[in-house]
């Protein structure tokens, strides 16, 4: 069997033992300052000013959606596009939070909202924000995407959640937005067993993150925002202070578990990167020379941190032949993220506008997808490898 993910961890055992001796001399275990170590950590690596921890990935979108709101950036009725190709977190918090979900269809060769395929959709509807989701290690033309966003007024917002890592010419994935999500469960690229992050430059936006994630306290701000807020306000004392709320919030606090978990895989994190990379160059030496299948453009990409090894069938029927090989071969594999969003039961019970998405149609019958990771073999991969090749 060559599963999703082999371990809960990189380098699992010295992980583990870690763990376990941190929670046994650990002072406290819910959030405290371990968690604002890995946010400074995970900042620096990403290249941006601020990083929020949340207890998932989900929770950051969600956050972030609400947060944007708070700040009236967005607000009920708004029309959000959104990457048709996608997973339910992206898409749910938008019905969540009131605002009107456009679905943007995608590009097969890339997987992605391409510029292109955003100005279609913008010839027939104006949009307030664009919420792109970096699918499985890939992007579109997000640079390109990025101008069209600015020229139009459109807040661009990014779901890196399956693209840790990535970079093109013009920064890392995640980076293009005014902010972005990550995501550490445990089948991504660094696991903290739960957990996510929201990452922006914006100052005011990664107070308001901190504001939403615990129930809309300033417990986690600092001294002089704490002022700010309390003046305004009319909060006279600290003890006052201790139960005042300040904006709408939920309870998304991430644990010190969550925080040293984080910290410590960031030390495998490039060199996990680089494996995903040569894992998935290695399998798409076979894609290339077989013609029922159709590789992936990739060459904006200048390090490709791949969630996964998607497989891009031409029709239905050869999905049905190579899904078999992988069965038969015991290779775990799943559905392309959720498919053309459209046809998901929630979104059929809560969106009225439905568009014509041949690109997501045609990923959603036609594609899956298996796990990459540094600990698959030179036997797994030849087993994938020969699975995917002519005959």
């Amino acid at each position: 069997m060559i599963p999703l993910m082999k371990n809960a961890f990189l380098n699992e055992d010295a992980t583990k033992r870690a763990l376990a001796d941190f929670i046994l001399h650990a002072g406290k275990l819910s959030m405290d300052v371990e968690c604002g170590r890995f946010e400074t950590k995970f900042a620096a690596y990403q290249g941006r000013r601020d990083a929020v921890l949340f207890n998932s990935g989900g929770s950051a979108n969600l956050a972030m959606l609400q947060a944007l709101r708070n700040l009236g950036r967005l607000k009920q009725g708004d029309r959000v596009g959104f990457s048709a190709l996608t997973w339910s977190t992206n898409t749910m918090p938008i019905i969540q939070m009131g605002m009107v979900p456009v679905a943007i269809d995608c590009d097969v060769r890339t997987m992605n909202v391409m510029s292109s395929t955003l100005e279609h959709r913008l010839a027939q509807t104006d949009l307030q924000a664009l919420f792109l989701t970096n699918a499985l290690g890939f992007t579109g033309d997000i640079g390109r995407v990025k101008t069209i966003c600015a020229e139009r007024g459109i807040l661009l917002i990014e779901d890196n959640c399956e693209s840790l890592g990535t970079a093109l010419a013009g920064g890392r994935a995640g980076n293009f937005g005014v902010a972005s999500t990550f995501s550490f469960f445990v089948a991504h690229h660094m696991s903290t067993i739960e957990g996510g992050m929201a990452c922006t430059d914006d100052e005011e936006l990664a107070e308001m993150f901190r504001i939403v994630r615990a129930n809309g306290w300033d417990r986690n701000l600092t001294p002089a925002q704490q002022q700010v807020l309390r003046t305004r306000h009319g909060i006279q004392s600290e003890f006052d202070a201790k139960y005042a709320f300040y904006d709408l919030g939920f309870n998304m606090r991430p644990t010190e578990i969550t925080g040293f978990l984080g910290q410590y895989q960031m030390q495998f994190l490039e060199s996990n990167i680089r494996q995903r990379e040569q894992n998935f160059l290695r399998v798409e030496s076979a894609v290339v020379t077989n013609g029922d299948l159709i590789p992936l453009d990739h060459g904006h990409i200048d390090t490709l941190s791949t969630f996964a090894i998607p497989v891009v069938c031409r029709t239905p029927e050869l999905r049905a032949h190579y899904l078999q090989r992988f069965i038969d071969a015991g290779i775990e594999s799943r559905p392309m993220i959720a498919g053309n969003i459209q046809l998901q039961p929630f979104y059929r019970k809560y969106v009225k506008q439905m568009y014509d998405l041949p690109g997501a149609d045609f990923l959603h019958h036609n594609g899956f997808y298996c796990g990459n990771y540094p600990e698959l073999t030179d036997a797994d991969l030849d087993t994938i490898t020969g699975c995917l090749r002519a005959g």
